[in-house]
């Protein structure tokens, strides 16, 4: 779409936007397809708006505030359209997060029994909270399951940590053993993001499109119905 640029459009709209994401890949481009397709809609939206503004003004049977009226209830029916876009697509990264989130903060219990796992425990409790934390950090690091598993397998106080110690040291874990995951939940939070700060833009832009302030527009929808109150019979 980088070809087919719409200057009376903002750039925020544009789906490369989201597509610049720094995670935006084959890894992550379906859990994002959503958020791409409402961008698309919304560029698309606001330029069929610009081009009902300028075609408005060449009907010979509307003046300038029949134009507007009919240009504005145009606008209003796409921003609907986008409004349940932008819904869906929150919904659907919401869902994505919760699930990646419950999948890289699971506990690991049943990886630390054994006699082993009862003196690699022993040795980790007796280290101070620094050391503790370093040296869980770099098992992990190293791939070495054996000793985080004995450390994140079991009860937290068995090592000296604390739960909030183990949560975080789990997710570390989590993270390094299944980093697509880890990207996919970056990617999906960056996309729920833009959609929360771009979703607000579309009222003032389809505002711009029309040519004039909601309040006006409102106030010349008043006068006209009451201007065709005369003609009910």
């Amino acid at each position: 779409m980088s070809d087919n640029i719409d200057t009376r459009v903002t750039p925020s709209f544009h789906p490369e936007t989201v597509q610049a994401i720094a995670e935006y890949d084959d890894d992550t481009s379906s859990i994002l397809a959503g958020t791409v397709s409402a961008f698309t809609e919304a560029y698309i939206a606001v330029g069929r708006v610009h081009d009902a503004s300028a075609a408005s003004k060449t009907n010979p049977a509307w003046n300038e505030a029949a134009a507007l009226i009919h240009t504005a209830d145009f606008a209003d029916k796409l921003t609907l359209q986008l409004a349940k876009r932008f819904d869906s697509a929150t919904a659907g990264l919401s869902r994505v997060i919760e699930g990646l989130e419950a999948e890289l903060s699971q506990p690991i219990e049943g990886q630390g029994v054994g006699a082993m796992a009862g003196e690699i425990r022993a040795f980790v409790r007796g280290m101070s909270d620094g050391e503790r934390m370093g040296f869980i950090r770099k098992a992990i690091e190293a791939g070495d399951n054996r000793t985080v598993g004995a450390c994140l397998g079991g009860p937290a106080y068995l090592s000296g940590l604390t739960p909030e110690m183990q949560t975080a040291l789990l997710r570390v874990h989590h993270e390094k053993a299944n980093p697509r995951a880890a990207k996919q939940l970056r990617a999906a939070k960056a996309g729920l993001e833009l959609l929360g700060e771009r979703g607000g833009l579309v009222f003032g832009e389809m505002e711009k499109a029309v040519g004039a302030k909601q309040a006006k527009v409102q106030k010349l929808r008043a006068a006209k119905a009451a201007a065709e109150k005369s003609f009910v019979v």
